[in-house]
């Protein structure tokens, strides 16, 4: 097959748009997504330190490389990668030397922080608990956390993260089949929170397909594997299930946000922005009372160091 634009030989048909790409112009196309959504949202701007979280894969590795060669000639905006290591035993110390190359390549400074230290046990040991929450519900909870903290300790203003249209469309459709029209409306703050770092995803309009084939196509280094519990999250189910409709009806996911995009006025409204208040026992921000890092760390005993054994 023939590039569309150039006659070279593609690379990737995108089924959604019709059109054959060759490797120079499907980066070309990626980039001009993400920084036409940099341009709209206004995501990066003189003065800004952004705090990039890095796991590892293709996705933070594409956003930390793009957004580095977009601003790296800005002495006033400055970038700082943060990892957080769960302590997935064969995953995240797999993951994380790669996001050190691709550091000390572009000479972007680097934090790793661990639940071990932070939270009092590594995941590994938190889900030989007795459960009843999924493990991403224990992960996601605490490395949400853990980012906001570091980001706002070193100075940043904004947290980039590698969410791509793919994770959109997924998150969008797991509230609503769990019916959880309230979180909708908070994918879309109309506000910055008090403690809480804003959050930009340059990725956001770009598939998960397409993030991969740029991430090869540059010469990124990044982990390929796949966390071991992502199985256990009806998330995972999702994302296959919107794999499938994408395969057999093209432009799905981009519909999905589409729609979704113009629901945003009408969830607000019924919905609008709750003022966060601090946790009654970490200090962090949080809806009401005790913040779920907290009433996790209960649940699981480990409030205190080192975690408690059986």
């Amino acid at each position: 097959m023939a590039c569309d634009k150039c006659g070279k030989e593609a690379v990737v048909l995108q089924k959604y748009s019709g059109m054959h790409l060759c490797a120079h112009h499907e980066i070309e196309d990626v980039e001009r997504k993400i920084k036409k959504r940099m341009r709209q949202d206004r995501m990066v701007v003189p003065g800004d330190h952004v705090a990039v979280a890095m796991s590892g894969g293709k996705d933070s590795a594409v956003t930390l490389s793009i957004l580095f060669e977009t601003f790296s000639m800005r002495p006033d905006i400055k970038f700082t990668a943060i990892t957080i290591d769960e302590g997935i035993d064969g995953y995240r110390n797999f993951s994380i030397p790669r996001v050190k190359e691709l550091c000390d390549k572009l000479g972007v400074p680097h934090i790793v922080v661990s639940f071990q230290e932070e939270v009092g046990c590594t995941l590994d040991e938190m889900l030989t608990h007795e459960r009843k929450e999924a493990s991403c519900t224990y992960c996601g909870v605490f490395r949400r956390t853990l980012l906001n903290t570091t980001a706002r300790n070193i100075g940043a203003n904004k947290l980039a993260t590698g969410h791509n249209l793919d994770d959109d469309a997924q998150t969008v459709l797991l509230n609503v089949m769990n019916g959880d029209t309230e979180r909708l409306a908070r994918l879309r703050p109309s506000r910055p929170q008090e403690g809480l770092i804003p959050r930009i995803k340059p990725l956001m309009d770009v598939p998960e397909r397409e993030v991969a084939l740029y991430a090869f196509l540059k010469g990124l280094p990044f982990h390929m594997g796949e966390c071991p519990y992502a199985r256990e999250s009806l998330r995972g189910e999702i994302k296959d299930m919107l794999n499938d409709f994408e395969s057999r009806h093209p432009g799905t996911k981009y519909s999905i946000m589409r729609g979704f995009d113009n629901m945003v006025p009408c969830l607000k409204e019924k919905y609008p922005q709750v003022p966060l208040t601090k946790c009654e026992i970490c200090g962090e921000p949080g809806i009401k009372g005790v913040c779920q890092g907290c009433k996790l760390k209960e649940r699981i005993k480990i409030i205190g160091k080192p975690p408690l054994k059986d």
